[in-house]
């Protein structure tokens, strides 16, 4: 459906709301084909159009999703979103302050690429037969994903607030894993799916093989590290949570707590949320309506500013403000976090560069099963995995049985020396549920003294 349709949409829904409600409605299309050994294991192709509506009755909300388009479903969408608001309300009042008026601004943005939203499924045939042939070169087997989609939202609200915004994101990952049991990775994402070149990240991934070189082994400890930008991604978003969720802030359970406007990293950090960057997956506006800006979060390694939706500006008071990070109307259960997470680049040309001062350290590829074990100090445990490698006298040199980490993100970036020149977008892109493509750019960066805990179990 077109923007506009997708408006008119809300509006009617919004005919047959009582009292304060907003509608939207998303149109999402998509395509996703996962592979495992060189073989297509599971493939979609999404078409699904979404009505919700959400009901403000005393600070209570209330959402229900409507099973059709026509007026019927609707006004009993509509019903139920109040009905439920009116019991809550019933309970006691509740402290949502209510919607956001009609003055904001959603200024365009470079995320809707009219060639990705044709989704063509050839391109997925072609990409994952790239792959296949890439790993049959290197004597191993691939495994992946190749999507896309094509998201439209529109929203309209009794407050006079209404508006629609398009997307389009691409995500391309493969490993290539060889009989003995060692794997490499590459990935790529941008809203562009002609940005997907799956035989380069094949090669890129079957190059981390190094079939004839026995991995070697470190002990617990602290190590120089160089890590890559897939890595460095996974950090910074469990950070996001963490640290700059304006929820567990004003609660007092965020890492920023009490540490605003003090140095919190290496002078050379500098991290802001950017929802309008082209390189991101950009957006105009958040699920309450709110228009998203840039927001500085670090600078020059000074933490600035947290996030914040509606919901959670009115438990910090003091004047705060939703800056655009609602998850769902009246906030997400864990609250609001950034989206469009920006780390700047520095000088560093190349992963190579960046381990040329190290004397023995460690180059990781990418991280897996990273769990926040102590949250208030952004401490996280996880392991590497497709491509992890010892670095000896400033080279990268011989893979590295994968190890576990236990460490902080606030103190690896206050322990960061140098960041790559090239920043690159990366995501996770597991599309579970309504798709939702988020990422972060950033660089890849040395830090010293990264806490190596154990070696995975059977890891190579």
């Amino acid at each position: 459906m077109s923007g506009d349709a997708l408006v008119a949409l809300a509006e009617r829904g919004l005919a047959h709301a009582r009292g304060e409600a907003l509608v939207t409605v998303t149109h999402e299309r998509s395509l996703l084909s996962r592979f495992a050994r060189s073989r297509p294991t599971q493939a979609t192709d999404v078409d699904e159009l979404a009505v919700e509506v959400t009901c403000v009755r005393d600070g209570r909300l209330a959402t229900a999703g409507a099973v059709g388009i026509d007026d019927v479903a609707l006004r009993d969408a509509a019903g139920r979103a109040a009905a439920a608001a009116e019991a809550a309300a019933r309970a006691g009042p509740g402290s949502y302050p209510g919607l956001p008026g009609p003055d904001h601004d959603y200024r365009p943005h470079d995320g809707w690429d009219p060639d990705t939203a044709e989704l063509d499924p050839r391109r997925a045939g072609a990409a994952l037969q790239a792959a296949f042939a890439v790993a049959a070169d290197a004597g191993a087997e691939a495994f992946g994903t190749w999507t896309a989609g094509a998201v439209r939202t529109a929203i309209a609200a009794s407050t006079g607030l209404h508006g629609v915004d398009g997307l389009t994101d691409a995500y391309a990952k493969t490993i290539c894993r060889d009989d003995r049991g060692r794997s490499g990775f590459a990935a790529a994402a941008s809203t562009r799916a002609a940005d997907m070149d799956m035989r380069s990240l094949a090669e890129g991934a079957a190059a981390r093989l190094r079939p004839a070189e026995e991995p070697a082994e470190l002990p617990p400890g602290d190590y120089d590290v160089v890590l890559d930008a897939d890595a460095v991604g996974a950090l910074l978003e469990f950070l996001g949570l963490l640290a700059f969720n304006g929820l567990a802030h004003a609660e007092g359970r965020g890492a920023l707590a009490g540490r605003l406007g003090t140095r919190v990293a290496a002078a050379g950090v500098n991290l802001a949320d950017s929802p309008r960057l082209a390189r991101t997956l950009p957006r105009a506006f958040d699920a309450e309506g709110v228009a998203k800006a840039p927001r500085p979060l670090i600078q020059d390694g000074v933490a600035l500013n947290v996030v914040h939706d509606i919901a959670s500006a009115a438990v910090a008071g003091g004047g705060a403000r939703s800056t655009g990070h609602a998850l769902a109307p009246g906030g997400g259960l864990s609250g609001p976090v950034p989206t469009n997470l920006v780390l700047a680049g520095g000088g560093a040309a190349s992963v190579e560069e960046l381990a040329a001062p190290i004397e023995r350290g460690i180059y990781v590829t990418r991280l897996w099963y990273v769990n926040a074990v102590d949250p208030k100090h952004t401490v996280l445990t996880g392991m590497t995995r497709d491509g992890t490698f010892l670095i000896e006298d400033g080279r990268i040199a011989r893979p590295l049985r994968d190890v576990r980490f236990t460490d902080s993100v606030l103190r690896l970036l206050d322990g960061t020396e140098a960041l790559g020149a090239h920043p690159r977008l990366v995501t996770e892109g597991e599309f579970y549920g309504r798709r939702f493509a988020s990422g972060v750019l950033c660089p890849p960066l040395r830090a010293r003294g990264w806490r190596v805990t154990g070696a995975t179990p059977g890891g190579a």
